[in-house]
């Protein structure tokens, strides 16, 4: 096979080891993604909880930028302490090269019937939920069919009489080795598949032993710099995160690579064998930066976000880019799309302020009540800017169905700043007088005001991807559940009128905060669920009213 064959062969067999890491970690995102974002946000109380949960999302997801992204988000909006977000990226950086150490066991039988099941589980119902289980299976196998693929198409590489020469040349030139290594980190934007790689060519003999230390060194500084670039234009708090992972991470490798040039140790010390040494010295790697790293989080926090505010300069303001382009409006399909990033804009905002709402009500925050209302004041003007540029477009020349969409957007528009409002204004009062007259809620009662909480989260998400999909079947699954609240909101006011008759001190103290929470909370439900009903009322498939009519009495 000539040299060009074969490093085709081997760029089609990453390919594939990339596009298959991809489906995994999207079909978790689009299965998952919702629920496992509220559990990471809730485990990440200390230093140590957060390390654990970056390290078992890492592992979940298969990539620990996907979390470092995550983590940055909710650092932006002041669910979790810089502090926290970096000891979850340092665990989530020791997940992912956990992941490495798990592909490399012997799973070639666990292929085909991966592959056999995802088919299955794919084509065999529309349920979303299968579909997707479906696209996690058939991506594992088709991750596993790469990693023997890579083998098979790295082991004609054995003959080549350039490989060696460019190989024994960067095992005496480290520096250069170790930018190669981490170029190709970046370029691959995943550590996995970087490592996976030179480990399938360390098993050819093809990488010196010399040469393995430096390369997985310099893998693990590019893969450290995915997630800052990623979010270098974005607003100082989010960069503070993914920067304190370049900061710990990123000089650990350096410091390791300087002691490198002065001890010269062995990939031997870890395994005899070169393709096991590669992913244990990724594993150590990672292990030592999470056990040294973590003490400092809180140093490394405090030092980012002073220098990223300085780096702001005096002139910096929250002034934001907005998608409605006025140019756009002749296109109304483009003008459509603009308003509707727009509108997510907003769903953004709103799921915050929900999130947050409930954290004033554990601890009172001025802090964070004061974000609340920045949120809100926001949301208002960037309404304001929905209406009049979906006026401008309806101006134009506009079919039926671009009209009844710009009528859907502005509704839906109208229903999220309505659910702002409550937030802002009537929980907001709520969670003030709560810790004003230093009232507390019934451990029973908490835990159901928590669990309508989290209904009505799970409806806002299902609600909001409406926006974007227009699925049909979501739409249906949405309006089904406005009944699981009204149901919790019975049940828990029945449960409360019992814990009254008994006498519960904490239920009498917070009474009246408790029935009328549990009513925002269905009206902010009810305004997340009307998003369905254009949907389900274009397919013909929305009662006109639930009254009974005369000739069914």
């Amino acid at each position: 096979m000539s040299g060009i064959a074969v490093f085709i062969h081997l760029a089609g067999a990453v390919a594939l080891l990339l596009w298959a890491t991809r489906l995994v970690r999207t079909g978790i995102e689009r299965a998952y993604g919702g629920v496992l974002k509220d559990k990471l946000r809730l485990a990440i109380g200390n230093r140590f909880s957060a390390a654990l949960a970056g390290f078992l999302f890492a592992v979940a997801l298969q990539s620990a930028t996907a979390v470092a992204l995550i983590v940055a988000s909710f650092t932006a909006a002041g669910y979790v302490t810089s502090a926290i977000g970096i000891a979850t990226l340092l665990g989530a950086d020791f997940g992912s090269a956990f992941v490495v150490r798990i592909l490399r066991y012997d799973l070639s039988l666990l292929m085909p019937i991966l592959l056999l099941a995802g088919t299955v589980a794919f084509r065999a119902t529309n349920a979303r939920h299968w579909r997707q289980l479906g696209r996690i299976l058939f991506g594992l196998g088709l991750l596993l069919l790469s990693l023997r693929l890579i083998g098979e198409a790295s082991a004609p590489l054995r003959e080549s009489q350039i490989l060696p020469v460019l190989f024994n040349y960067l095992a005496g030139d480290w520096i250069s080795a170790f930018l190669l290594a981490a170029l190709l980190a970046w370029a691959f934007h995943s550590s996995v598949a970087a490592v996976l790689l030179t480990a399938s060519l360390a098993d050819q003999h093809l990488i010196p032993d010399a040469l393995i230390i430096p390369l997985v060194l310099g893998i693990n500084f590019g893969a450290a710099v995915i997630a800052a670039l990623l979010t270098k234009a974005s607003d100082p708090l989010t960069r503070v995160v993914p920067l304190g992972n370049v900061v710990i991470r990123g000089l650990m490798t350096l410091l390791a690579l300087a002691l490198q040039f002065a001890v010269v140790a062995s990939p031997s010390l870890f395994s005899a064998h070169p393709g096991e040494a590669v992913v244990l010295v990724h594993l150590a790697m990672n292990g030592a930066v999470l056990v040294l790293g973590l003490p400092f989080a809180g140093v490394v926090a405090t030092m980012l976000e002073r220098f990223v505010s300085v780096s702001q300069g005096p002139a910096a303001n929250d002034d934001r880019l907005s998608a409605l382009n006025p140019s756009d409006l002749g296109n109304p399909t483009q003008a459509i799309s603009n308003a509707t990033r727009e509108v997510l804009t907003v769903c953004d905002k709103t799921e915050i302020m929900l999130n947050g709402i409930f954290e004033l009500f554990e601890q009172w925050d001025p802090k964070k009540t004061q974000r609340i209302e920045t949120l809100d004041d926001q949301i208002d003007a960037i309404h304001r800017d929905i209406k009049f540029y979906l006026a401008k477009i309806s101006e134009t020349a506009l079919d039926q169905t671009s009209a009844a969409q710009c009528q859907n957007l502005l509704g839906a528009t109208i229903k999220i700043e309505q659910a702002a409002d409550i937030i802002s204004q009537n929980m907001l009062t709520r969670a003030r007088k709560k810790s004003e007259r230093k009232a507390s809620f019934s451990a029973e009662g908490w835990a159901e005001l928590c669990a309508m909480h989290h209904e009505v989260l799970q409806n806002a998400h299902l609600a909001f991807n409406l926006l974007v999909t227009r699925d049909v079947e979501h739409a249906r699954q949405l309006v089904a559940r406005k009944e699981a609240i009204r149901n919790l909101v019975k049940a828990s006011e029945e449960k409360h009128l019992q814990r009254l008759r008994q006498g519960n001190a904490a239920s009498f103290d917070s009474s009246s905060l408790h029935i009328d929470t549990m009513r925002d909370l269905k009206e902010i439900n009810s305004l997340f669920v009307s998003i369905g009903y254009p949907l389900l009322e274009g397919e013909g498939l929305l009662r006109r009213s639930r009254l009974v009519q005369p000739a069914e009495l």
